[in-house]
């Protein structure tokens, strides 16, 4: 448990249009934490109807200290605007350990637009 003392601990990377986001989380040498994680990519998509943008997709990829947790890949929608993909989860954290996020994005007749990580403890 969190002692009343101690503020939540946020933890945040904003990647831009980068193919991968690290977020690294250091030991607590004293308590195990819980954190609520948030994942969440954008992509662009142009508004020209052609057979290429009927063909395009975007993926994301979450890896949890080397495991994969999720990943998805989904057809792009939205011509002219943007479309993307979260995933959220919650993670313990023991005494003494970190934890290493790593948010990966692959996509085909897109643009990459945004790429965030945030870890919330609670």
């Amino acid at each position: 448990m969190k002692p009343a003392t101690l503020k939540p601990e946020h933890w945040a990377v904003d990647a831009g249009d980068a193919p991968q986001a690290v977020l690294t989380i250091p030991a607590d040498s004293k308590r195990e934490r819980r954190f609520e994680i948030s994942c969440a990519m954008t992509v662009a998509l142009s508004g020209a109807a052609n057979e290429a943008s009927a063909s395009a997709w975007h993926q994301m990829t979450v890896q949890a200290d080397g495991a994969q947790q999720w990943q998805r890949r989904v057809p792009t929608q939205n011509p002219g605007a943007w479309d993307g993909l979260d995933y959220r989860f919650t993670r313990t954290v023991p005494v003494g350990r970190g934890l290493r996020l790593v948010v990966s994005v692959a996509c085909l007749g897109v643009r990459r637009r945004s790429l965030k990580i945030e870890a919330e403890e609670i």
